[in-house]
């Protein structure tokens, strides 16, 4: 089932529940998904790198919304942007923990070859395809320089 599919059903059933913010949350993917597929020069369905990249890019939104509601001392808003935020997760595959982070980048070097900071860039690009959705860039980045700096 498409990730469009999905989200179409949960939406009938967070009406049918009157959940609010579950509803606004999966409202705002349809809609993430709608603009992209009447984008300019797009045809056919969505693929599932796509629709990956389009629910990371949700739930980065809404971290750094809840970040700066955070610092803002706005709890109200807060509050609603990380319940938006679990629900866009639900959809997202298991974030990789931290030693899951690193056993997976240092596979990435020993295939890559990479020897030391010069190869940050090689390792960065196959990292970051082959661990979308499943770790952050930032982290990413964080993980690949430190790994090989040591």
């Amino acid at each position: 089932m498409s990730l469009k599919q999905n989200v179409e059903g949960q939406i009938k059933s967070a009406m049918i529940a009157k959940d609010k913010v579950r509803l606004t949350a999966l409202r705002a993917i349809k809609s993430m998904i709608l603009l992209e597929e009447t984008k300019e020069g797009f045809s056919g369905t969505l693929s599932a790198d796509d629709e990956m990249k389009l629910l990371t890019k949700a739930a980065k939104q809404r971290k750094d919304s809840a970040d700066i509601y955070e610092k803002q001392g706005r709890a109200d808003l807060l509050e609603v942007e990380l319940a938006e935020l679990a629900v866009i997760q639900e959809f997202l595959p298991k974030a990789l923990t931290d030693e899951e982070l690193t056993f997976a980048i240092q596979e990435i070097i020993n295939v890559t070859g990479a020897a030391g900071p010069k190869d940050m860039g090689k390792v960065m690009g196959v990292a970051s395809k082959q661990l979308a959705g499943k770790a952050e860039g930032k982290a990413i980045s964080e993980k690949v320089k430190s790994l090989l700096n040591s």
